[in-house]
């Protein structure tokens, strides 16, 4: 007797989601692809910036790459012991001449979410933006060392 494990028809439909609506499909940049397709041309961007998150003895840092934004653009909330970092900007370019006139609009935002860590204080995070690196520091709680085990004689 020999096990077979069938293969779900699930497992094909990504599949031919992505060749449907690919970027082969007569040529064309895919409708789907957020980062090359038609979403950027129209404004629209949704690049999640790249993040670190360092470990230390007394703190953890989170050091996430935004350039081209400012202090303003930035909201970070605690809620439920999760810790979301999210951003939107509008830009508006204008450019008028004799006999134009024209407005262009952008937008870009993103939106972060950690679970932070059982030993961390939430009350007592810092954020500094600087040279298009926010930097968030999330102190550790002082952990109360145990001491040894002592015997105690009894006289």
């Amino acid at each position: 007797m020999s096990l077979v494990k069938l293969k779900s028809d699930w497992d094909v439909l990504p599949r031919l989601a992505s060749d449907f609506f690919g970027s082969d499909l007569l040529d064309r940049p895919s409708i789907l692809d957020f980062d090359g397709g038609l979403f950027p041309r129209l404004g629209f961007s949704s690049s999640v910036p790249s993040v670190n998150i360092i470990e230390n003895t007394k703190d953890y840092k989170i050091e996430m790459a935004a350039p081209g934004l400012e202090k303003k653009d930035f909201k970070i909330e605690v809620d439920n012991g999760m810790l979301c970092i999210s951003s939107e900007k509008e830009e508006e370019k204008k450019e008028e001449g004799l006999n134009f006139q024209r407005r262009e609009f952008s937008y870009r935002g993103f939106s972060r979410t950690f679970q932070l860590p059982e030993n961390s204080v939430p009350d007592k995070i810092d954020a500094k933006y600087d040279h298009g690196i926010l930097q968030l520091t999330l102190p550790k709680k002082e952990v109360t060392l145990l001491k040894p085990k002592k015997e105690i004689k009894v006289e």
